[in-house]
Parts: structure tokens; sequence; C-alpha cells
């Protein structure tokens, strides 16, 4: 008998590894985070909001697990290289990245200058590529393959009146770059995959969950086009987070799992 079917819950283990996730301050990084934390992975939290790094990093070791901090932004080479480094230094490697940094600057194409577009390309697609390059790299010369999870969205896929040229824009590079990465990735045993969420429970979005005339307009209008009829929670994205992360995901490449209610298939 196979192994695994003596265990299949052994495929999505991911106790002692190391995990790197950039934007740990943020609301997905600190999720993804704690998801990890709480499943027995050592982390390295890489974010630049030092007191919101603090927390994440708190929350994570309530829950058991070994962290190490970097006050550092994948916006360039140098930060890249010095956060991978961080985790060879503290854990001996990189088995999982998790690229949740990243922005959203909200404009009409008149409104927008061509600085603001070009700063949320940046931090959406260009940081993306930078830290995915740098554990890349150390994930290879380690010769045992590895998890690259990047941050994706609905808006990858479906365009948005209200002044998204940039950050549909951002989300299509995403993307475009994890099809491109899971190809070029595929024979050393390292799988990129992305998870593109619709509206989910955050700081951000907690006026939508709200009981005012405004947030009830704002979701009858939403939810029309939600097969599940209801606004994403935190834990709609940990069980895709956790697939990805985990041999249960080697098949898997190149993939972008909506968490969105059905959204996107209608």
């Amino acid at each position: 008998m196979t192994d695994w079917l003596k265990n299949p819950l052994s495929l999505f283990d991911v106790r002692g590894k190391s995990a790197v996730i950039t934007g740990a301050s943020g609301a997905f990084g600190a999720l993804a985070a704690q998801v990890l934390a709480g499943a027995g992975a050592k982390l390295v939290l890489a974010a630049g909001n030092a007191k919101d790094l603090a927390k994440s990093a708190a929350d994570c070791q309530a829950l058991g697990a070994e962290v190490e901090t970097v006050q550092l932004r994948p916006n360039s080479e140098e930060n890249c290289d010095a956060i991978i480094a961080q985790a060879v230094a503290r854990f001996g490697g990189v088995d999982i990245l998790v690229v949740a940094s990243g922005k959203n600057d909200v404009a009409k194409i008149n409104d927008m200058t061509p600085a603001r577009f070009l700063d949320v390309m940046d931090a959406n697609v260009t940081q993306s590529w930078l830290i995915a390059r740098a554990a890349a790299k150390q994930m290879k010369a380690q010769g045992r393959g590895g998890k690259i999870v990047l941050m994706s969205s609905a808006r990858g896929l479906l365009g948005h009146p209200a002044g998204y040229t940039a950050y549909c824009a951002s989300k299509s590079a995403v993307d475009g770059m994890t099809r491109a990465l899971g190809c070029e990735l595929g024979d050393s045993g390292i799988t990129v995959n992305a998870i593109a969420p619709t509206v989910f429970r955050s700081p951000l979005t907690e006026w939508m969950f709200e009981d005012t005339e405004r947030a009830k307009d704002v979701r009858k209008g939403f939810l029309a086009r939600v097969p599940k009829g209801r606004l994403g929670e935190p834990s709609d994205l940990a069980g895709p987070l956790l697939f990805l992360a985990s041999k249960a995901s080697d098949f898997y490449t190149g993939h972008i799992l909506y968490a969105d209610g059905g959204y996107t298939a209608g």
C-alpha cells in the first residue's frame, strides 16, 4: 500500500519547514504566518512596519512557532537577498515562500499620475519577481524543491469601474509571472502558484461587513455575482494556502487558485 494512503493528512504536513513570508504585517501576510505557524512551520517574517511586524511575530510565537523577523520590504535585490539569507542563517534554508506584500491605489486613469501607476506595479509585480528570484536561487541550490505562493486577486482576471487600472494590470502580471515561473521551474521540484481572492474580511474591508446602509448597499450589489452568497473570511484562505505550501500540491504549478466563492465562475 502506498504510504500516504495510511495517513492522507500527511500530504499537508509542513512541520519543520522553513517558510519566508513577505508583507507579514498585512492582512493576508499575518494570516498566512499564523496558518503556517499553527501547522508547525518555522517562520521568517519580513515587513517594513516594525510595530505591526512585532505583533505578527508575537501572534505566531503564541502558536508555538519559531520566528525570525526581518524589517525589510522586498523592494530591492539587496533586500531580497538579505531576507533569504536570514532564513538560511536561522533555519538552514528555505522551503516555502509566501509573497503577501503589495498595494492598491484607486484612481480613474485621468486622475492617476504615471508615478502612482508605476508604484503599484513595482509593489505588486517587480517586488514579487525579485523575492521569487532570490528564493528560487536558494531552493535550486538546496536541491530539494520548494513552494512559492504569490498573491493575486480576482481583479487579475476581471476589471473594475472604480479606478483599478493599476491594480488589475499588476495582478494580471502576477498571474502571467505565476504561469511563466511554473513552466520555468517545473523540472526543479519548485512549484509556483498564486492565490486569487475576492473581498475577504480584513481591517481594510471590515466596513463592508457592517450593518450600515452603505455596507448593505455595497454587499447587495457585490453578492449578486457571488454564487456562495457571502463575503470571504480569513479561514477561506487558510486551506488553499496550506494546500499550495505543502506536498499535497506537488503536481500543481503555474496555477491561479481563485478563493472567491465562485465570483469568477459566472
